[in-house]
């Protein structure tokens, strides 16, 4: 799934990673999408953490789009405290599998998910920016 956020012959541009169990440390694959981050916000359970990847496209100009990855560590208002306390642990190990990403989105409600600021701080990441901004 990984691979497939990443090809550019996929039109898979996000995967979600939740925990087996609320006892379990263990992560798995729940879901992946074609709908970016707006069908990504939807899916997100207010009552779990989770990790997500996604790959955003953005113009900077009228000639050029760019693709770029974020990672999500996602921690619903409702989560569970046990949960919240492991979290910075685990996204360690996450951010060793998942490696490739331009920034990392610290997400606790859905409208930390919504593109324009994300773009906005893809833009400064990227260095080249043509807007001023």
């Amino acid at each position: 799934a990984y691979l497939d956020v990443r090809s550019d012959k996929s039109d898979t541009n996000w995967l979600l990673l939740d925990y087996e169990t609320d006892k379990s440390d263990t992560l798995k694959l729940t879901k992946t999408g074609t709908g970016g981050l707006s069908e990504l916000r939807d899916v997100l359970d207010d009552s779990k953490a989770s990790y997500a990847y996604a790959r955003v496209s953005y113009s900077n100009d009228k000639e050029s789009t760019r693709e770029k990855f974020i990672l999500v560590v996602w921690i619903g208002p409702n989560c569970k405290v046990m949960r919240k306390a492991k979290i910075s642990v685990h996204a360690a190990d996450v951010k060793n599998v998942l490696r490739v990403y331009s920034i990392e989105v610290a997400a606790r409600e859905k409208d930390d998910l919504n593109e324009d600021p994300i773009v906005v701080r893809l833009r400064k990441a990227g260095g080249a920016s043509y807007d001023g901004v």
